[in-house]
């Protein structure tokens, strides 16, 4: 909104006997108050805030935990997890075949997937011979750091 329109409408609310006055032009709006009980910093924005979010209980958090902690005890052979953050693929394109599936033996070095991080493409390789027994990411899901990715066995 033009700075000399809203010096008018200043001018206006003075030379009535309004105390507010808002005037809306698209998504712009303007509020003007001549008495105020606040600081203007202090007053609450014209749109509706969203509410903040539940915290989730602590004790759901903590059983959560409690329950991954042996899942991940349980996991046999090599483990080969992931090198940094980013998003899990299992092939190098969206009409490629996976690099490789439960079963499949694999030798050290072989590609066993790409994990993208800040749009580089990085391929994870096996650290052993073996055969892969679990595939432990989701296709196009982010991955953590040291997160499980596959176990050879």
């Amino acid at each position: 909104m033009d700075i000399r329109k809203v010096k008018k409408l200043i001018e206006l609310l003075e030379e009535s006997g309004i105390d507010e006055l808002e005037i809306r032009e698209g998504e712009e709006s303007v509020r003007i108050s001549r008495h105020s009980k606040q600081p203007a910093f202090m007053q609450q924005p014209m749109y509706a805030q969203a509410p903040a979010p539940a915290a989730a209980p602590v004790a759901a958090a903590t059983v959560a935990t409690e329950a991954a902690a042996p899942a991940a005890a349980k996991l046999n052979g090599t483990v080969v997890r992931s090198p940094m953050v980013g998003t899990f693929y299992r092939a190098s394109g969206p009409t490629s075949a996976n690099f490789v599936e439960v079963g499949q033996s694999v030798k050290k070095g072989d590609i066993l997937c790409i994990v993208e991080a800040m749009k580089m493409m990085n391929h994870i390789e096996a650290e052993t011979s073996g055969v892969i027994e679990s595939i432990l990411g989701e296709n196009g899901q982010p991955v953590e750091y040291d997160q499980p990715l596959f176990t050879i066995v």
